[in-house]
């Protein structure tokens, strides 16, 4: 990318928000991209170029229904229990973020890392 336009990245909150026991590779790396967005940011503002990240939640998608790698089915249902919004989020749900935070509707939005997650990280734990 030459002047304009504008980047971005996936994390999670575990890493993003949340430590994770068992997956601190993990983590760390979402953590990390987290970083990284912001030190592009700053970078490459001068030539026009915005970069952020979405750290999505729960999100139903292939991964989320690995019951050996993450939750599966049975435990994203159990989670619907503790999110605000009482539900998992979709997978559109998250892209419609990335989509604002790609359009010109975002120009002047760089550096920043939006939480996707139907309120579970704001929720004090019971």
């Amino acid at each position: 990318m030459e002047q304009g336009g504008a980047m971005m990245a996936t994390s999670s909150i575990a890493g993003g928000v949340y430590g994770w026991e068992e997956h601190s590779h993990y983590a760390a790396a979402k953590a990390g991209v987290l970083g990284l967005c912001r030190s592009l940011a700053v970078e490459l503002a001068p030539r026009g170029i915005r970069v952020n990240a979405v750290i999505p939640g729960l999100i139903e998608s292939p991964q989320s229904l690995d019951e050996v790698n993450s939750l599966g089915p049975r435990g994203l249902r159990e989670a619907e229990k503790i999110i605000p919004a009482g539900r998992v989020g979709t997978v559109d749900e998250a892209a419609r973020v990335i989509r604002f935070l790609t359009s010109d509707d975002a120009a002047y939005v760089t550096g920043q890392s939006v939480i996707v997650d139907g309120g579970l990280t704001v929720r004090w734990p019971n």
